[in-house]
């Protein structure tokens, strides 16, 4: 049914995929799909922050999260499983949209939290992905 998985994650944070990434990898077995594991690394937002750090700053930290990513794989996905390591940079919930479009994947699958004040006033990456993506979108609570 499904060919191409995208998966967000937070490094940082179990909850984004804790209980998320099961169902993706039993998805993948199940159907032979391809996952596609996606973190993204937050821009600084103002070019006068931007000034701040380093001039390498922002590839130092894209290699290193590649780096993050393909050992979070090694440690979470099982032999056998098909994986794509991605990380974005911008915006997280923008990128995840662009990138699901740039792979052409079939779902989004992707864990959210339970939804805070702050949440519905300014809106969880979960339900912004929901919102404006053009494909499928399988939200798991964690």
């Amino acid at each position: 049914m499904y060919k191409d998985i995208l998966v967000p994650i937070d490094l940082d944070d179990d909850a984004s995929w804790k209980v998320a990434l099961g169902h993706a990898v039993d998805m993948a077995k199940a159907f032979g799909a391809r996952l596609h594991l996606m973190t993204v690394v937050p821009d600084f937002g103002m070019a006068m922050v931007a000034q701040y750090f380093p001039k390498d700053y922002e590839h130092r930290v894209l290699e290193e999260t590649r780096q993050r990513l393909h050992d979070f794989t090694r440690d979470h996905i099982p032999d056998g499983v098909d994986v794509q390591h991605i990380v974005g940079h911008g915006r997280v919930y923008e990128e995840i949209i662009r990138v699901a479009k740039e792979v052409n994947c079939d779902l989004i699958l992707m864990a959210s939290h339970r939804p805070e004040l702050r949440d519905y006033l300014l809106g969880p990456n979960a339900a912004r992905v929901v919102r404006h993506a053009d494909r499928s979108v399988l939200v798991v609570r964690g």
